[in-house]
């Protein structure tokens, strides 16, 4: 890794275009290289020039401040941060001269890489590979979209370690090279504010097969019907293993008979027995798991382990996390379901759903689906917040049925009163808002623990 640094940064005019989580991780690892290459720093924030790190480095000049994205031009290498996007910018500049953490990491180590992307199921996917494969005693090591920059494990990658890596569009925009195993979860309308198109967005998506090269392995979700579309425009090399609940594949996981089922080579084996007790709810999670279960049969883990990991997997904070029952109603933490899909998912998940509270930032995604879904799912009361909320009370508010009440709060702190007083005793009180949290909250995780605050005061209180 150290190497190809050199090779591609030395003598070379570079920006480093981000200085947040991944930014900063680039930045020590080019200076283990490089500790006197001429280094250019942009990033909207302006306090970037006072960080630690930067203080006694004397090769760092900076383009901070609403312009920072102007110039691109100047430079013969930018190492793009993932939150960066470029779709804004009013003048012609060469997209070659891009490159990422994600992409170089993947140019050394793509071989050792499973990579996961998808709109929802990312870092549920992940973590459950992660943990069958520890399970399985198998070196392997978790990084990207779930939190720890790719650059900072580099030196713990051993020969034979795993790599498994959460991969965002924003990571895979601009790469070179794809995951030896890549998997594609599903596709739905998100971070229609960072794209020009739908289209777009899930074009940066399928990077993750892209790059492969013949002996690599691409699994995919068969009931998606935008994945399908898209891989059917594409000539992609890898070798296609898929997942679904409807279609038995001769290579790939499916359901039959209350079983999920793994088959590959003229093989077929049972996996999972689906009436054994797991603690991830939800057809949209036993698709994860599907993906999971795919994974691990490629490197070559016996199903009896794999089974075991799947049935001891707790599942991630904010993804229908159970709070706690208090005052005789049910609280559950589903903050990370940005998208109308993934909260449709988890009322269906839950069998009594009373109260839903959903809403936020509002980013253009169609809502309507939803709110027919909504409208007939009996759940009873329904709780908007912010402009997202306010929309898809206007979607419902025509179509909803006679039982239902529909609340629209000026703050999303205002929601421990209603939900006290209109909830049933035994039923669930769900968050699960369909949309961004950035409205009100830094990130869908802030959202989700002051939920959990707000909750824990209610029992408190109590």
């Amino acid at each position: 890794m150290l190497d190809l640094i050199r090779t591609e940064l030395e003598g070379r005019n570079v920006l480093l275009l981000g200085f947040g989580r991944e930014g900063q991780s680039s930045y020590r690892l080019i200076r283990r290289v490089l500790p006197e290459l001429q280094l250019t720093i942009a990033d909207v924030d302006e306090s970037v020039r006072e960080n630690e790190l930067l203080k006694r480095d004397h090769f760092v000049d900076f383009h901070l401040g609403k312009d920072y994205l102007e110039g691109l031009n100047n430079f013969g290498r930018i190492l793009k941060s993932p939150g960066i996007t470029l779709k804004d910018i009013s003048y012609d500049f060469d997209p070659s001269s891009i490159t990422s953490q994600t992409d170089l990491f993947l140019r050394r180590f793509s071989r050792q890489v499973i990579g996961v992307t998808g709109t929802k199921g990312k870092s549920t996917t992940v973590t459950l590979i992660h943990h069958i494969l520890k399970l399985a005693e198998k070196e392997s090591l978790l990084i990207g979209n779930i939190g720890r920059p790719a650059f900072d494990v580099v030196d713990e990658i051993g020969p034979v370690a795993n790599v498994v890596f959460e991969l965002s569009s924003h990571q895979l925009e601009y790469i070179s090279r794809s995951p030896h195993i890549a998997v594609m979860l599903n596709l739905f309308e998100e971070h229609l504010d960072a794209y020009r198109s739908f289209y777009d967005y899930q074009v940066a998506k399928m990077n993750i097969a892209k790059y492969q090269v013949p002996g690599d392995y691409f699994l995919f979700n068969n009931d998606d019907e935008r994945v399908r579309r898209l891989i059917s425009t594409m000539d992609l090399p890898g070798h296609f293993l898929t997942f679904s609940f409807h279609t038995v594949s001769s290579e790939g996981c499916y359901v039959q008979n209350g079983r999920i089922v793994y088959s590959y080579g003229g093989q077929t084996e049972d996996i999972l027995d689906l009436n054994r007790k797991i603690k991830l709810k939800g057809d949209h999670n036993l698709m994860n798991i599907m993906a999971a279960a795919g994974v691990c049969k490629q490197l070559g883990i016996d199903r009896e382990i794999i089974a075991e990991g799947i049935a001891s997997f707790r599942g991630l904070e904010h993804r229908i996390e159970y709070v706690g029952e208090y005052n005789g109603i049910h609280f559950y933490n589903d903050s990370i379901a940005t998208v109308p899909e993934a909260c449709m998912e988890a009322v269906k998940a839950l069998d009594n759903v009373d109260t839903l509270i959903l809403g936020g930032f509002d980013r253009g995604i169609d809502y309507s689906e939803l709110a027919k879904f909504l409208s007939i799912s009996g759940v009873r009361n329904l709780i908007f917040t912010g402009e997202a909320g306010r929309r898809i009370l206007h979607e419902i508010r025509d179509i909803k049925n006679p039982g239902q009440t529909l609340f629209l709060l000026s703050r999303f702190d205002e929601f421990p009163e209603v939900v006290q007083n209109v909830t049933r005793k035994g039923s669930i009180c769900l968050l699960s808002p369909a949309a961004a949290s950035y409205d009100e909250f830094q990130n869908f995780e802030m959202r989700g623990k002051r939920f959990k605050e707000l909750v824990l005061k209610m029992k408190n209180e109590k």
